[in-house]
C-alpha cells in the first residue's frame, strides 16, 4: 500500500539526485570495514561472519564502505548470551556532522534469564527523543535473526524477521523533520553502556564474564549509493530494477509503505511486545505530545 504523500515528494527524491542502485550480499569483506576495537572485531569464514567483542578496555565496531540515501538494509545478528547486562549491541544508519540523521536498532543487555529490550529511535537534524522499545518474541541469543531497515522518501519501517515493528512516516509537509538529504552509512557495534542500558543503569556490567561477543552475517542492501565523498546531488536511476536480491520488501522499496497484510502484524507487535512508546509518555511531554504522535 502506497502512503498518501504527494507524487512530487517521490519525484523530487528520485530525480534531483544522481545515484545508482547497489545490490550487495553476504561477503562482508566487500561491503564493510572494521573501524575500531583494536582487533576485537574480526572477519571469519572468508568474510561470511563478523564478530564484535567487548571487554573492560574497549568495545568494537564496523561500518559500511558506502554511503546511502534511501534503501532497504538487512543483516542477521546473534546477540551476546548469558549475563549481558550493561552491554549494547547495535545496528543502525547514521549521517555525518553535528546535525546528523540516524535510524537505530539497539539491543540492551540483561541479566541471565531476562529478555533483551530492543531500543529503537529516529534522530533527525541531531534531535532524537523518538524512542520505542520492545521485547522480542524469541531468544535472540540462541540463533541468528534478521533485522531490517526500510528507508525511502515516504517512510521508515523497521522489521524483525520480516515482521514490521515500527513505522515513522514522512510529515515534512507539516514541519516534522524527516531524513531526506543526508547520506548515511550502516554501522554495527558492541559497547559498554552500564550507566543506562539495563534498568536505567541499576545493573552494572559483570566484567568477569568478558569478553562479550555478538555475531553478524548476511548483510544485504538494495539501496541508492552515494558518491565518495558523499553529496546530495545523486539519484536512484532504477528504483524498480529487477534483481536476484529477493528481500522481504521487494524491488519497489523506493515507494513502499506498509502493506495491508503488514498492518495487523504491526498492531500485534505493539499490543503484545511494546514496553515503551514516546507517543504515550504524557509525563515526558507535559506541554503536549510531539506533532507526529498526534497525527498518527
Amino acid at each position: 500500500m502506497l502512503l498518501p504523500y504527494p507524487t512530487s515528494v517521490v519525484m523530487v527524491a528520485l530525480f534531483t539526485m544522481t545515484m545508482m542502485m547497489m545490490l550487495c550480499g553476504g561477503d562482508l569483506h566487500k561491503n564493510i570495514d572494521i573501524t575500531w576495537g583494536n582487533g576485537r572485531a574480526q572477519m571469519l569464514n572468508n568474510g561470511q561472519l563478523l564478530t564484535v567483542s567487548l571487554d573492560a578496555a574497549s568495545g568494537s565496531g564496523f561500518q559500511s564502505k558506502d554511503h546511502y540515501l534511501f534503501g532497504h538494509f538487512q543483516i542477521q545478528l546473534k546477540l551476546v548470551p548469558g549475563n549481558s547486562a550493561g552491554t549494547v549491541t547495535s545496528f543502525y544508519l547514521q549521517s555525518e556532522g553535528s546535525t546528523w540523521d540516524e535510524i537505530d536498532f539497539e539491543f540492551l543487555g540483561n541479566l541471565s534469564g531476562n529478555p533483551y529490550i530492543l531500543h529503537t529511535n529516529v534522530i533527525t537534524q541531531g534531535k532524537g527523543g523518538r524512542e520505542q522499545q520492545f521485547y522480542l518474541w524469541f531468544d535472540p541469543t540462541s540463533d541468528f535473526h534478521t533485522y531490517s531497515i526500510l528507508w525511502n522518501p515516504l517512510c521508515i519501517i523497521l522489521y524483525v524477521d520480516g515482521i514490521p515493528i515500527r513505522e515513522f512516516k514522512n510529515y515534512e509537509s507539516r514541519n516534522i523533520s524527516f531524513p531526506m538529504k543526508k547520506p548515511m552509512r550502516m554501522y554495527g557495534s558492541l559497547w559498554d553502556a552500564e550507566d543506562w542500558a539495563t534498568r536505567g543503569g541499576l545493573i552494572k556490567t559483570n566484567w568477569s564474564a568478558a569478553p562479550f561477543i555478538a555475531y553478524f552475517k548476511n548483510f544485504f542492501v538494495n539501496a541508492c549509493v552515494e558518491s565518495t565523498p558523499p553529496s546530495i546531488t545523486s539519484s536512484c536511476t532504477h528504483p524498480n530494477k529487477k534483481s536476484n536480491n529477493h528481500n522481504s520488501v521487494g524491488e519497489k522499496w523506493i515507494t513502499q509503505g506498509l502493506k495491508p497484510s503488514e498492518v495487523d502484524k504491526l498492531n500485534w507487535v505493539h499490543k503484545n511486545f511494546m514496553v515503551y512508546n514516546y507517543c504515550s509518555d504524557l509525563k515526558r511531554f507535559p506541554q503536549g505530545l510531539p506533532l507526529e504522535c498526534k497525527i498518527n
